[in-house]
């Protein structure tokens, strides 16, 4: 799965899942790769058709591998080329959230959440890192 941590404003994009697995609840754009992309051009079509925004890519964030689902999460660190943003089909709706108003409980998936964390840390101290890390399967000790 390819997405993108895409900010505006001090905000951050934000869409509620229109679909399952957790609809209803809130993710980073995203979503699975189509034959011939490249994994930026994967995250800048799935920013397009869930939130209808064209995005900047301005570089690799987070991996996050979760080996009991045999997935890999890639999120890029992008921007806005423009304010313009809509609901597609795969999102009940799309917004621009302050870091503070972010709904943790009703985060989607456990890797948006990793990545959401990781991004604001890096924001917090101004320089922006690459982040790699395992999430392990549920009821598993840490």
């Amino acid at each position: 799965m390819v997405g993108s941590v895409v900010e505006h404003a001090g905000r951050i994009l934000l869409c509620r899942r229109a679909i399952e697995p957790r609809l209803g609840f809130w993710t980073l754009p995203a979503g699975f790769m189509e034959n011939g992309e490249t994994t930026a051009q994967a995250a800048m079509r799935e920013t397009r058709e869930e939130a209808g925004a064209e995005i900047v890519i301005d570089a690799p964030f987070a991996m996050i591998s979760i080996a009991h689902i045999n997935q890999v999460h890639l999120f890029y660190r992008g921007r806005l080329a423009s304010p313009a943003y809509a609901a597609g089909p795969e999102s009940l709706e799309v917004s621009l959230i302050s870091p503070e108003h972010i709904p943790w409980s009703e985060l989607s998936f456990p890797s948006v959440a990793v990545c959401l964390e990781r991004y604001l840390a890096d924001q917090a101290h101004g320089c922006y890192g690459f982040h790699e890390t395992e999430l392990p399967a549920p009821n598993t000790p840490l």
